[in-house]
């Protein structure tokens, strides 16, 4: 399935976190369920690679703040 930003939970966001690579970012995805390209996971990981979430942040998207996903060109607006 397409990654769907209002299902992912704060466990995969820390997994996905944690990827060293864009190749570890999409063997995440798969085995969590999503069907992504090699190029989405290759965009997704620029956008993550820098980012350290603080708690408050990780609150938020554990609440469902449906923006704190970068998912279709959308960045991460916690």
């Amino acid at each position: 399935m397409p990654v769907n930003k209002k299902e992912i939970t704060k466990t995969q966001i820390l997994k996905a976190i944690k990827c060293k690579t864009a190749d570890e970012l999409l063997e995440l995805a798969k085995a969590e369920g999503y069907d992504i390209t090699k190029e989405e996971a290759e965009a997704y990981f620029a956008e993550i690679s820098d980012m350290e979430l603080d708690s408050e942040k990780l609150k938020k998207i554990a609440g469902g703040i449906e923006t704190c996903w970068a998912v279709d060109g959308c960045s991460w607006h916690c």
